[in-house]
């Protein structure tokens, strides 16, 4: 249906609310009249409003067309009935036939059982769920795109009357927490590790919305485009005076600039501006749009780049606001644990770094920008804690345990204590370990065990030499293929491996080829829906698959590491013809750069990821064809116990650290063996001292893991005797049991081991 045709639309709408809004009649008064003009021009039998009282109940404040006693009598707790539902997810909900809806809540009151359809949508002010607006009709109504997003800008404008104590105080309005004045711990993913004690400082990052509706269109497009160009000169400034510690970040934050100069997005912009909002609420009405599209996206790189359209939004709002807003935001108290429900990477780099101690936010990954740039800098993160900005107060004490995933806020005496404590022995223990940095990771009866670092991005290099690795045993390359935008070109490829090697001084470096799909997409490959993406179309298979790819990545990888020892390796082998396959293919491009003159590498070795247990029953004929092999913990114990490890129910049910995994694992380091070929254990299990002294004790002897492992992992090496460990796995080997770690543990405590 053609939208608002006898109203000229929602621009003619928006100034016949303004006008209502400015009126001398009082607040409810008002109200009765601005539902009666959206049921008109909606073309609607019926509009409410429900507002949010005491921060616990939606009470139903006015309405067209439903029984008009039900005013301040209907009430709905949040997520009670289709308002409630609307009010605790935070989004519009369009429905056809809402009464056969599972979360349908009839009340007889209201007289709304002739009413079949139903649009509405949350009330948000500065973030907050103030109340809904809906509107209902007698018909099985299909509310198209355009009318959501006409009732959403409607929304935003009345958020702003309601909020600002036209109709209710404002503190009435406020939200009550149960819990504002107890203790509690909060549950989420780490993102960036590290323990961090201080104070809550919640992050608002755009002004107020004072004004919605334009008084002249063509004077808000010139604000607009005014503050579009300054922002996008400070983006420009800010990335080109990086500093060293987060210098190698640059790809980051380039790719965050170009979000700034997209040309589709200044193009709504105006659009929402000649439909007659103000400049700030036009950033509004796109941003509010933006988040609905990128949230129903299951790309998870595209999900995380949500942030950083949340931080331009914003930023772009400071800078139509000018003067304190522009500066506002940045400072910090000491200790500060910044909270916010989205933080881009330059959002970050705005604050105080000596005075930002940690980071909680409601949403992001571990691929995030903001993560990768927090990591850089050594700051702890904790994502996914729901509506944790509704949760915490500012300068509440906080605990952010980003190597668990877990926040106290207001933590008691007891606990507080406790963490300051682990905090001391924390500073106690990396005082061993830089003692250790240098020293051979040797056990006290001499076996020797090497220590490599796992590293995804040139910004991880440094930690190589400050946690004493003796190289790179995974350089996982797709990390810098997903933080950008388009395929990287050869010649940007070979410069990023260059610096890479030439980070890396003497140290080797295992370079391992593109090891996408499954849940690490790339945007430019193309979506792919799978029943199961784990086991689908990822890592070599793409790679044989698309023989460009790995042609281009190859060649790259030649060219940056001529006159230098170069190491490959191409993930999720499964079959030996798999690897013949992929070699066949690194020495063709070998060849093609020799017969061009082109300067090589000095030695080149190509290996294998064993990661599919199918490989255990080819091994003789895989070591005859690899020059080494890597041993991908993860994967080969998910494909293993046929047990997904990000699935809560089963990811724990199964422990490596058992005789049937062990087995595997003493079998595959005797066939290297035997066969010559170094084998290197990589993954999770590689950083953990107990799971790592397991993998020792069957005769792995070359371990890489995440940096800030190596110390710990060193630590247990140099206090352990080897051969009496040896034997006691030996024995254990043959138990029926599921886990051998409480036997391993006891002989830890019992020995001395540092685990």
């Amino acid at each position: 249906m053609a939208l608002l045709p006898e109203a000229g639309g929602p621009r003619a709408l928006l100034r016949q609310l303004r006008t209502l809004m400015a009126g001398d009649s009082d607040g409810d008064a008002r109200l009765k009249q601005i539902v009666r003009l959206i049921a008109g021009n909606m073309v609607a039998e019926v509009c409410s409003i429900y507002l949010l009282q005491a921060g616990r109940e939606l009470v139903l404040y006015a309405t067209e067309g439903l029984n008009t006693a039900a005013i301040g009598t209907t009430r709905l707790h949040i997520g009670e009935g289709l308002i409630g539902d609307i009010a605790a997810r935070g989004r519009p909900l369009a429905l056809s036939d809402a009464q056969h809806h599972p979360k349908f809540a009839h009340r007889p009151e209201t007289g709304e059982e002739p009413f079949l359809s139903l649009l509405g949508v949350p009330l948000l002010r500065q973030g907050r769920i103030i109340g809904v607006l809906a509107i209902q009709n007698r018909t099985q109504r299909n509310y198209a795109e355009e009318e959501i997003e006409t009732l959403e800008t409607i929304a935003m404008v009345l958020a702003e009357f309601v909020g600002a104590g036209e109709v209710i105080p404002n503190d009435e309005l406020a939200r009550i927490d149960a819990e504002a004045t107890l203790p509690h711990r909060l549950e989420g993913r780490t993102l960036s590790e590290g323990l961090a004690i201080g104070r809550a400082v919640l992050h608002r990052p755009r002004p107020d919305l004072h004004r919605a509706l334009a008084e002249d269109p063509e004077h808000e497009r010139e604000r607009l485009n005014a503050a579009m160009a300054e922002m996008r000169d400070a983006i420009g400034t800010m990335v080109s005076d990086l500093d060293a510690r987060v210098g190698e970040s640059r790809d980051i934050l380039e790719a965050y600039q170009m979000f700034a100069h997209d040309s589709g997005w200044l193009r709504k912009l105006h659009v929402a501006v000649d439909s007659g909002l103000t400049a700030e609420a036009a950033v509004q009405r796109v941003q509010i749009d933006m988040r609905h599209r990128m949230e129903n996206v299951a790309d998870p790189y595209l999900r995380d780049r949500l942030a950083d359209l949340e931080d331009l939004a914003n930023r772009l709002m400071r800078h139509l606001a000018g003067g304190e807003a522009l500066s506002g935001g940045t400072a910090l108290p000491p200790d500060a644990i910044v909270f916010a429900e989205h933080l881009g990477p330059a959002e970050l780099l705005d604050f105080d770094r000596e005075n930002i101690k940690g980071v909680v936010l409601e949403h992001g990954s571990a691929m995030s920008h903001v993560a990768i740039v927090a990591r850089a800098l050594g700051v702890p993160v904790i994502g996914g804690c729901r509506n944790v900005t509704g949760r915490v107060e500012p300068n509440d004490p906080v605990i952010v345990d980003g190597d668990h995933g877990q926040v106290f806020v207001r933590p008691a005496d007891d606990v507080l204590q406790a963490f300051q404590q682990n905090q001391k022995m924390r500073q106690q223990r990396r005082a061993i370990y830089e003692q250790q940095r240098d020293l051979p990771a040797v056990t006290r009866d001499e076996a020797l065990v090497t220590l490599l670092m796992n590293a995804g991005l040139l910004v991880d290099m440094p930690h190589m030499a400050e946690a004493g690795a003796e190289g790179v045993g995974l350089y996982r390359t797709e990390l810098e293929f997903m933080v950008r935008a388009t395929f990287p070109r050869v010649e940007t490829q070979t410069e990023l491996y260059a610096r890479i090697l030439e980070s890396a001084e003497d140290r080797p470096v295992v370079f391992r080829t593109l090891d996408v799909g499954g849940d690490k997409t790339l945007p430019y490959i193309g979506e792919r829906h799978e029943p199961n993406p784990a086991m689908g179309w990822r890592a070599i298979r793409i790679a044989l698959d698309r023989p460009a790819l790995l042609r281009t990545q190859v060649r790259a990888l030649l060219i940056a590491g001529a006159g230098r020892d170069l190491k490959v390796m191409f993930p999720m082998v499964t079959d030996v013809t798999e690897f013949v396959e992929a070699r066949g293919v690194l020495e063709s491009e070998h060849d093609r750069l020799r017969r061009q003159g082109r300067n090589l590498p000095r030695g080149l070795e190509v290996g294998a990821m064993l990661e599919v247990p199918s490989l255990l029953f080819q091994l003789p004929a895989l070591l005859r064809e690899v020059d080494f092999l890597s041993i991908g913990s993860n994967d080969l114990a998910q494909f293993m116990f046929a047990a997904d490890r990000g699935n809560q129910l089963t990811g724990d049910r199964y422990d490596p650290v058992g005789p049937a995994f062990l087995r595997v694992l003493a079998e595959i380091a005797a066939a290297g063996r035997a066969a010559g070929k170094p084998v290197t254990l990589c993954g999770e299990m590689a950083g953990r001292p107990l799971d790592a002294m397991a993998a020792i004790a069957v005769g792995l002897r070359r371990l890489s893991m995440t940096a800030g492992s190596i110390g710990p992992v060193k630590a247990m090496i140099r206090s352990l005797e080897l051969r009496p460990l040896e034997r006691l796995t030996a024995d254990l080997l043959d138990r029926p049991d599921r886990s051998l770690r409480r036997d391993l543990k006891n002989f830890a405590v019992e020995n001395g081991i540092a685990i």
